[in-house]
């Protein structure tokens, strides 16, 4: 009886393992996601020059040290302020519901915005600039 009721509670094993077309098909994905880099162009948190891959991992700014891009000196910035996204139909920024906004090229977005080379981004008082 044991046995049995044992059986009946067991849960089907999923493989982690892939088939070689969909092993295929993982990697073109990741290899047809957009990559770029942010460059530092002017921040109190952050030297000039320094410069952050994008790519298939989001990068996250603001002054909380959870954040990728931590700016925490950056007192116009908020603890989770914006995100930056490689997918596979560009390199895409999303506001955060900061309190000063995120800025490209001057603009104050809304939401997402696609990013295009030698855009500049503005986070509190940090200036990025992206380029492919």
């Amino acid at each position: 009886m044991i046995r049995s009721a044992a059986r009946d509670l067991r849960v089907p094993q999923e493989s982690f393992i892939l088939a070689p077309a969909q092993a295929g098909r993982a990697a073109a994905a990741v290899a047809a996601t957009p990559v770029g880099r942010i460059v530092v162009v002017e921040s109190p948190a952050l030297p000039a020059g320094k410069t952050f891959e994008t790519g298939p991992v989001p990068l996250t700014f603001g002054r909380s040290s959870q954040n990728a891009v931590e700016l925490g000196d950056d007192e116009f910035a908020s603890a989770r302020h914006a995100r930056i996204d490689s997918q596979r139909d560009g390199v895409w920024i999303f506001d955060l519901g900061s309190t000063n906004g995120t800025y490209v090229n001057g603009n104050r977005i809304d939401g997402r915005h696609r990013l295009q080379p030698g855009d500049v981004v503005k986070i509190g008082d940090t200036e990025l600039r992206f380029e492919q």
